[in-house]
């Protein structure tokens, strides 16, 4: 378990840099990610600009910087809402169960059904595009999700002898719900968000990238990854930089996630 503890550490370390960068963007920044430069358009990686410049002239490494701040941080709050939202619609469903049960699972079946990405793009199409209504997009396909299995865990919770314990003691099913029920969800609720951070980054920087997303000039790594990819062979560095910097960061909450669900179930690794 001593490995397992030093590769969960190490794990948290990585995302909680990434974290503070997007945080503290503001600050990290060496340039003004939004000022134009139109004579030092497409500089090449250099001593000054360390990872060259764009067709505007704007530094790229800032912009990536920034870009951490608008992707990272509407990833994030966007789960926390998903994963909330949806965990507590699927316990009130598993505790009461009935005729609400049977029609928001019905509900959650209908939006299952569709290809999550596909049904993104359809809704942040729709709704007009812009960061907002892709979160939107993403949060109205997301939450059955968390839905089914926090339903699911109440369900087998209601069967155990503590459940009926609180009954017989005279709790109020508000008390037995949010004392006994979701924080004996929590871990698994919290484990299957940890892994579905990286797909939450790819999902809103792909409508980014799609034109259905962050809109310019505001630093985005999948709008940043549309603007530049007509000159990937001119300058590879403008798609170049924001892609690998989506690359480490799914790798990063993947492989956290990883991690601390094999930490969680006793596993070595």
């Amino acid at each position: 378990m001593r490995i397992s503890h030093y590769a969960l550490r190490i794990n948290f370390a990585a995302a909680g840099a990434l974290i503070f960068i997007a945080v503290f963007a503001d600050f990290l920044t060496p340039f003004d990610p939004y000022v134009q430069d139109l004579e030092g358009a497409l500089t090449p990686p250099n001593s000054t600009n360390l990872l060259g410049t764009d067709r505007y002239g704007r530094d790229v490494l800032s912009r990536v910087i920034v870009g951490s701040q608008t992707t990272l941080c509407a990833s994030l709050i966007l789960l926390a809402v998903i994963s909330s939202v949806g965990s507590l619609i699927g316990a009130i469903c598993g505790f009461r169960g009935g005729r609400l049960d049977i029609f928001l699972m019905r509900l959650s079946d209908v939006f299952l059904a569709f290809p999550q990405m596909v049904f993104a793009i359809a809704a942040a199409g729709a709704l007009g595009g812009g960061l907002l209504n892709a979160a939107a997009a993403l949060a109205i396909i997301g939450w059955p999700k968390y839905a089914r299995i926090s339903r699911s865990l109440v369900l087998s919770i209601r069967s155990m002898p503590y459940f009926d314990a609180a009954k017989m003691a005279g709790s109020s099913s508000t008390t037995i719900l949010f004392k006994h029920v979701l924080p004996n969800i929590a871990g698994t609720i919290f484990v299957t968000a940890a892994l579905d951070i990286g797909t939450i980054i790819m999902e809103l920087a792909g409508l980014s990238f799609l034109g259905l997303g962050a809109m310019p000039p505001t630093a985005e790594w999948g709008a940043m990854m549309n603007n530049g990819r007509s000159m990937l062979q001119t300058a590879p560095w403008v798609i170049l930089a924001p892609g690998t910097a989506i690359f480490i960061t799914v790798a990063t909450f993947n492989l956290l996630g990883d991690k601390l669900r094999d930490f969680l179930s006793g596993e070595k690794v």
